[in-house]
């Protein structure tokens, strides 16, 4: 305390970890607005890759993850018969758990701002809406 002056010393760059795939930084760019095209990560590293076959079973993947979401969230609030409160409670509430966890994956993969992605889920979701609303539909014209 010399002079008074409480300056502190900049902090040291981090190392970036060893690369087992040989990308730079720039390879690994992340899209901060929606593009087109095949060359997407979604979840997981190198999944889909870049292969064309691979994109496409992923937004097909994705495409039936959200209908799932759809028929769950419409499950109906019905007790299972011949269980206690508890059972019936647990059961919905993995029921639940379930539908969140799709929700938030289909949520992180939107988040890649892929166009097809976003297509592919907002599909999913009115697909599965349609199903639905079809059956309640068709139940009460009955």
């Amino acid at each position: 305390m010399s002079d008074g002056n409480m300056s502190t010393p900049m902090p040291m760059p981090m190392p970036m970890p060893p690369s087992s795939n040989n990308q730079t930084m720039d390879d690994m760019a992340m899209h901060m607005t929606f593009f087109w095209g095949k060359d997407v990560i979604l979840l997981f590293a190198g999944w889909p890759g870049t292969s064309l076959v691979m994109y496409i079973l992923a937004l097909a993947a994705l495409f039936l993850l959200a209908v799932v979401a759809e028929v769950l969230s419409a499950a109906p609030k019905l007790k299972p018969r011949d269980s206690t409160p508890v059972a019936g409670a647990a059961i919905h509430a993995a029921v639940y758990a379930v539908r969140m966890c799709l929700a938030y994956l289909l949520m992180l993969s939107v988040m890649s701002y892929n166009i097809g992605v976003f297509l592919a889920v907002v599909a999913g979701h009115a697909a599965g809406r349609f199903a639905v609303k079809f059956r309640e539909l068709s139940a009460v014209d009955s």
